[in-house]
């Protein structure tokens, strides 16, 4: 069975056995009813997934792996901050009626800085390094830029990426500040995995492992009941994903380059409430 599938279901069950709840307290979040958007959490929870070993992807309902694939190259590929060149409409609610999430996460991957070897924009800055200088322990990428946050419509989930080879394997650690474990979970995971796929064939290197670092793990009190479900679903065997080997460019990968095979899933659960 896919150890995603494990690695989710124990997660699960830590935060709502032992989890804290928000109830009583002044929450941010709202349903569409207005109601507040209470949660259970989990504070500084740790996920590994080794990359090598299988592709980190839930087969207890599927996964759109190509929409979350095109999210991610909307964010590191095109660093772009308008929801008009991106194929879905999940940031619509965050979007102004230009279109823009304001200075967050493209924005910031796309802004140019000066170092010593030269100006790069933060993605470009990784390449350079994971190709010039691969055990250097500074390959960092950060869009929590506290003097922009006034012009961010939502401030970064996924905010931090450190990236950092061992041998000649590409380990990522990926932080994240909060996380919607039934909406955002596996999604942010096989974003991110695959991100470190692109890299890893772009800079001849192995994929190692991806360290899932999240600050508030939550549970939306109206998601309780369909985790429960999720938890009591058998899992399926781990896919295997094919990456187009032809690709030696990051900026050339494209949607359609990723492909999963043998990809078994449970039913998907639908209309799934999403506070905002």
């Amino acid at each position: 069975m896919s150890k995603a599938d494990n690695i989710f279901i124990a997660m699960c069950g830590a935060i709502i056995e032992s989890g804290i709840s928000s109830a009583g307290e002044n929450v941010r979040a709202k349903w569409d009813d207005g109601t507040p958007a209470h949660t259970i959490k989990k504070f500084g929870v740790v996920n590994r997934y080794d990359l090598a070993e299988e592709f980190p992807i839930l087969t207890l309902r599927p996964t759109n792996l190509k929409a979350a694939i095109d999210e991610m190259l909307w964010i590191w590929q095109k660093k772009s901050n308008n929801v008009k060149e991106l194929n879905s409409r999940i940031w619509d609610s965050w979007a102004d009626e230009y279109g823009s999430i304001g200075k967050a996460y493209g924005y910031q991957l796309g802004v140019k800085h000066k170092y010593s070897e030269g100006e790069f924009d933060q993605v470009d800055r990784v390449l350079y390094d994971l190709k010039h200088n691969p055990y250097s322990r500074r390959i960092i990428v950060n869009m929590y830029n506290h003097s922009d946050l006034h012009e961010m419509n939502l401030y970064p989930c996924a905010y931090n990426l450190t990236f950092n080879v061992a041998g000649n394997e590409l380990n990522v650690v990926l932080n994240q500040r909060s996380q919607d474990v039934l909406v955002a979970n596996n999604w942010n995971v096989t974003q991110y995995a695959i991100l470190a796929h692109m890299l890893a064939q772009v800079t001849g290197l192995k994929v190692g492992e991806l360290v899932h670092v999240i600050a508030d793990a939550h549970i939306y009190d109206r998601h309780i009941s369909l985790i429960a479900e999720l938890m009591q679903r058998k899992p399926y065997p781990a896919p295997k994903l094919l990456i187009n080997p032809d690709k030696k460019q990051f900026y050339d990968f494209r949607v359609e380059d990723f492909i999963l095979e043998g990809y078994q899933c449970g039913a998907q659960i639908k209309n799934i409430p999403v506070a905002v």
